[in-house]
């Protein structure tokens, strides 16, 4: 009997489509995985057993099966994305557990496509913080479960790598995405601004947050890629045009520094695609020295955006400073005055390059624990010591990717991040297939 548990996405639609398989053996394969793996990981708040398989069922049954790009596919959602007939808690007792009357429109468009949403992932409370932990559970990386998953997309991001999902939804305001990717060793897109449609919480974090995928292939990235964006594209040549790529291993953030593994991984990924053919030589994007100051501002004050309207004492000590701290600076971020400067001050340096090549972190992510319950202070900087790499791009509105390259001393994967200019998210996956093909990666993590 097959098994499309491990399979990708591509895979188990082909099958489908091809009536190799059926939705429901699928479904049912991949719920069983989460039931016998979940306690470990902490991936998931909801499991949606039942309704999975009869929306599996209904699948089945549609007249447009063989046109069905994701036909088929299990799929975990963020639980800050509104499922139909699922409550929304976004990591925190403070939202009702109120059933949504609709799905969000990135949810309709995987569900137009015949994915099928088997359960909504674990956040840290609002999505604030890179570390996913609190009431609904702690978020652990497959690949390392001592360690965090990252966040706030970490039960997304652990879900794919422990093989219980081919694919998940996540989205990314300051790292969101490729962060956890990074810890999990997944591929991810953080699509530029305006590119799939956003809605999340309250506002985007003003316009920052972008939803997007993870996945274990370059190939399933731009399946979900173009299914949200919805836009199915031709597909590039075999050989992809030669790139002007800038290598850097230098934090954006005065005071960060990156450590040896990611910054040895960066220089590695830049001697391949050198090879490949490539136009790759180092070069510092001038990052200015008030990017720190403003990243911790539009990160705070989103914060205090998303916490309006809530009960403080259903929050978590440190969810209620970073909102405080937020809410002076709400104005001056609404205004989008600094992000406007920040862009005009790099795009000179995209203009003489067309990929910037980064480490995608600076160390590997803290120690899975109960960070909710810590202060506020020690989560900012575990945060920003460990994530420095993924601020700027949300705050240009630049597209970025996370892509898996090499090993951490520990076993666990490491990854680098490609940040290309608006419009650009083809150009990147297609540098990010090249370092697929010439130095693949293990897909999921070793579980039993």
């Amino acid at each position: 009997m097959t098994s499309w548990v491990g399979r990708t996405a591509a895979e188990i639609a082909a099958a489908v489509r091809e009536k190799r398989a059926t939705p429901h053996e699928v479904v049912a394969e991949h719920l069983a995985r989460i039931e016998q793996l979940d306690g470990r990981i902490g991936a998931f708040r909801r499991v949606r057993a039942e309704a999975a398989l009869a929306e599996a069922d209904a699948v089945a049954d549609r007249t447009d099966l063989a046109e069905l790009p994701l036909a088929g596919v299990p799929v975990a959602v963020k639980d800050n994305l509104a499922v139909r007939g699922e409550s929304t808690r976004i990591g925190t007792a403070a939202t009702p557990d109120t059933p949504a009357d609709d799905d969000h429109v990135t949810v309709a468009r995987l569900r137009a496509a015949g994915a099928v949403v088997v359960g909504l992932t674990n956040v840290p409370e609002l999505c604030v913080f890179g570390t996913t932990e609190g009431v609904y559970g702690i978020a652990r990386n497959p690949w390392d479960t001592s360690r965090a998953a990252g966040g706030s997309s970490g039960g997304s991001a652990a879900a794919v790598a422990a093989g219980m999902v081919p694919i998940a939804l996540g989205n990314d305001g300051m790292g969101s995405l490729r962060i956890p990717a990074a810890n999990c060793g997944l591929v991810t897109i953080k699509p530029g601004y305006g590119t799939v449609p956003a809605g999340i919480s309250n506002g985007d974090w003003f316009g920052m947050s972008e939803n997007g995928p993870l996945a274990t292939t370059v190939e399933d990235a731009r399946l979900m890629f173009e299914v949200l964006a919805d836009k199915r594209e031709p597909r590039a040549p075999e050989s992809a045009a030669t790139c002007r790529i800038a290598l850097s291993v230098r934090s954006p953030l005065l005071g960060v520094t990156v450590s040896r593994p990611y910054a040895n991984a960066a220089r590695e990924a830049a001697a391949l695609l050198t090879r490949a053919g490539h136009e790759v030589r180092p070069a510092e994007p001038p990052y200015p020295w008030w990017l720190g100051t403003t990243s911790l501002a539009h990160w705070t004050a989103g914060t205090a955006v998303d916490a309006e309207g809530l009960d403080p004492r259903r929050l978590a000590r440190r969810t209620r400073v970073h909102a405080m701290v937020g809410r002076r600076f709400v104005k001056n971020v609404r205004s989008g005055d600094r992000r406007e400067q920040l862009r005009r001050h790099l795009e000179p340096f995209f203009a003489d390059h067309d990929v910037l090549l980064t480490p995608a972190l600076a160390r590997r992510s803290p120690v899975a624990g109960p960070w909710h319950e810590r202060g506020w202070l020690r989560n900012v900087l575990a945060n920003t010591n460990y994530s420095p790499m993924t601020p700027p791009w949300n705050l240009t509105g630049w597209p970025a990717m996370s892509v898996p390259f090499g090993a951490l001393p520990s076993g666990a994967p490491c990854a680098v991040q490609l940040v290309g200019r608006p419009g650009s998210e083809l150009e990147l996956l297609e540098v990010a297939g090249q370092l697929e093909a010439l130095q693949p990666w293990q897909r999921t993590a070793p579980l039993g």
